[in-house]
């Protein structure tokens, strides 16, 4: 399994492809829908389905696009699903200044196991930079696709709707810090680390 990254969109969001076989799921593609689509073309890449991490504009600004080129369903956890369509929920309107709205998600996330074709990861509910906030981890290559959680040497922030400082602190501590430490942490901006290294150098929440 190979894990991709297109940074996109004025600051920086992290879009992950994760790919296998030639297949690949398409997480958080918040902007550049043509330079996403032109990776995906370039490298012989049949996407299976989009996953958000959560609602916030900057991941979510290509979604529409590239579902209707490849035809793809939509995930992200119930909590955000109105605010695909709200520009004051997914932050467009106050930080962008300019509206993101788009199409409903056709599957609402939980904790749970999903299995996407040749893609099976847990899904874990990561409230705290936003309530409906979700992470993927993928056991077997021992990583963590963690949206604005835990960056390295920082955190996801918490001023915006529904951010709760205590509550991402929980999050990190009881989903993130419980892992082996040798996973690698890909989160929503900026580069990867791993729970090693946030434990010991992290110094927001230690």
């Amino acid at each position: 399994m190979k894990v991709k990254v297109l940074p996109v969109g004025p600051i920086g969001t992290n879009c992950y492809l994760i790919i296998k076989d030639k297949e690949a799921l398409i997480i958080d593609p918040g902007a550049d829908a043509d330079r996403i689509q032109a990776t995906l073309s370039q490298e012989g890449i049949i996407p299976q389905a989009i996953l958000l991490t959560h609602a916030h504009f900057d991941h979510i600004g290509a979604v529409d696009e590239l579902r209707k080129r490849y035809k793809l369903e939509l995930y992200l956890h119930e909590l955000e699903h109105t605010w695909l369509g709200n520009p004051q929920l997914n932050g467009s309107l106050s930080l962008l200044k300019d509206e993101i709205i788009i199409g409903e998600a056709e599957n609402k996330l939980k904790v749970e196991t999903v299995q996407i074709n040749f893609f099976t990861f847990d899904v874990i509910h990561t409230p705290g930079h936003s309530p409906g906030s979700v992470s993927f981890i993928f056991h077997d290559e021992q990583f963590i696709i963690g949206g604005d959680v835990l960056f390295r040497q920082g955190i996801g922030r918490t001023d915006l709707v529904g951010g709760d400082f205590n509550q991402l602190a929980a999050t990190i501590r009881n989903n993130f810090y419980t892992l082996d430490e040798a996973y690698t942490v890909y989160p929503g901006h900026g580069p990867k680390t791993t729970i090693k290294h946030e434990k010991e150098n992290n110094p927001f929440i230690r």
